[in-house]
């Protein structure tokens, strides 16, 4: 059934089977991309840039999401080209396609109503990823658990290809890139992402242009969002552990949007002697998804699992029921005995 597995945890580093993509990517020419709700860079950079390259290659792609583009990622999507899943049009690009590509995610409760639709997806499918947990979505695995960001992946493709980093795909592969990584302040980063950037500079990425249009374009829903999610937190086990809450309640009495939690749990780490970040967020009423990050030993990823939920060792991310006094004592708990192993 669909959603009720727990996601597995790859006990030894994934590559991409190279050869078996390409020729998978040479068989078909009616492409189906999506990926996960609540997207962030890596999600939709990833996809747009998939996208570019297929055209590329001569074949009709089309891009069906379960969510709307957020306001601040617009600029991604200068085309206009990720339809959803809601819009006439969609079940028309469902039907014609010979294969479907799910990006940034093997799990099923990232991918919201488009959960169904890979479910019965009659037809070939394949899963680009880099996270190291994920449910069986019934496709071809192509994942790599030590890239940077799935965008990693598609550069990649790029090189294996042939192909040039145009203008347009530099801007999407590096956001990816680099805002999986926290502008490249996380342990994922290495000689090679930095070489990488570099290429995707030359091509004609504007990093300092970019940042702006991604970290200095606020709006104020979300600044004042963001201030209320402060001015909850909490520390636990001596201040190792914090955590904070945004409840359903708060979009619509700041003027916020649902995308506006991206990232806020980051903000968290910047207390001295924090460890572990945990934020919860009351995205639909009695649901909360739990946000984990780590710059010590635990393992984020087996830390979400325990809840269902799966991502990287150093972010991860699960939904937990409510209530909330419910939610946060279940996961501080798990989150205090994963510190003190």
């Amino acid at each position: 059934m669909l959603c009720e597995q727990a996601p597995k945890i790859a006990t030894t580093p994934l590559v991409v089977d190279w050869p078996r993509l390409l020729q998978v990517l040479k068989e078909h020419q009616r492409f189906l991309l999506t990926t996960h709700i609540r997207p962030d860079c890596d999600a939709i950079g990833s996809e747009l840039a998939l996208a570019d390259v297929l055209r590329q290659m001569g074949r009709d792609v089309a891009c069906v999401n379960a969510f709307t583009v957020p306001p601040a990622l617009q600029f991604l999507d200068e085309n206009q080209e990720l339809i959803a899943l809601w819009e006439p049009r969609a079940k028309e690009e469902i039907d014609r396609a010979d294969i479907l590509v799910v990006l940034d995610t093997t799990a099923w409760a990232q991918l919201g109503d488009m959960g169904p639709v890979i479910e019965k997806f009659p037809r070939k499918k394949i899963v680009i990823d880099h996270h190291v947990s994920g449910d069986d979505l019934g496709a071809e695995l192509f994942k790599d658990t030590q890239a940077e960001a799935t965008g990693r992946i598609i550069a990649e493709l790029v090189r294996r290809l042939g192909l040039s980093f145009t203008p347009r795909l530099g801007k999407l592969l590096f956001a990816a890139i680099a805002t999986d990584t926290g502008w490249f302040r996380f342990n994922s980063v290495r000689a090679e992402t930095f070489e990488l950037a570099g290429e995707l500079t030359k091509a004609g990425v504007a990093p300092d242009k970019l940042y702006r249009q991604l970290f200095e374009n606020e709006r104020l829903g979300r600044f004042r969002l963001m201030g209320r999610a402060m001015a909850r937190a909490e520390t636990d086990l001596e201040g190792r552990i914090i955590h904070s809450y945004i409840l359903n309640t708060d979009f619509a009495e700041t003027g916020a949007l649902s995308s506006d939690t991206e990232d806020i749990i980051n903000t968290t780490l910047t207390v001295a002697g924090t460890e572990l970040a945990l934020m919860f967020i009351e995205h639909t009423p009695g649901q909360f998804k739990v946000s984990f990050r780590s710059r010590c030993h635990v393992d984020c990823s087996r830390l979400a699992a325990m809840f269902g939920g799966g991502g990287h060792k150093s972010a991860a991310g699960a939904t937990v029921p409510g209530p909330l006094d419910v939610a946060r004592a279940r996961v501080l708990d798990a989150a205090r005995r994963a510190m003190q192993q």
